[in-house]
């Protein structure tokens, strides 16, 4: 029983950012994942991807979503925005089709990149921000929508 051993009401925060979460070639996941430990995806996700650790995509992996992680190993693709706190390495074969956002940078030569890229601790303070204002004006219209 998979909810016993990972989602269980008796493990620690540590537990849970210990966990390592796979999901392997061939697999389809339809919406957003949350995870506070690491996450490494070789099949596809039509979704947003918030990890509270390390996100490693591996070269067959692929999200169509905004990714917000920690740290990022990038050997797939993404087809939408990244904001990562830290460090995000784009290996040779990694397609990003969307926006960086990030403390730190390393890519491999035959990387690809198509959108716009910041990088520095005051870029990734202003996306915060940014974020947070946009959170709040979509929560404000959906009550004055009810």
């Amino acid at each position: 029983m998979l909810t016993g051993m990972l989602g269980g009401k008796n493990n620690t925060p540590e537990q849970l950012l210990k966990a390592m979460n796979m999901l392997g070639m061939g697999t389809l996941i339809e919406g957003n994942i949350k995870t506070e430990g690491d996450i490494r995806i070789d099949g596809k996700i039509l979704g947003n991807v918030t990890v509270n650790s390390k996100l490693a995509i591996g070269e067959t992996g692929m999200i169509e979503g905004n990714v917000q992680c920690k740290n990022a190993s990038i050997e797939g693709r993404v087809k939408g925005n990244l904001h990562i706190s830290e460090l995000i390495f784009l290996r040779k074969t990694a397609i990003i089709d969307g926006d960086i956002v990030a403390t730190k940078l390393v890519v491999e030569e035959g990387a690809r990149i198509n959108g716009k890229c910041s990088m520095g601790a005051a870029a990734t303070s202003k996306s915060e921000h940014q974020q947070h204002t946009s959170e709040t004006q979509q929560a404000k219209l959906k009550s004055e929508q009810a």
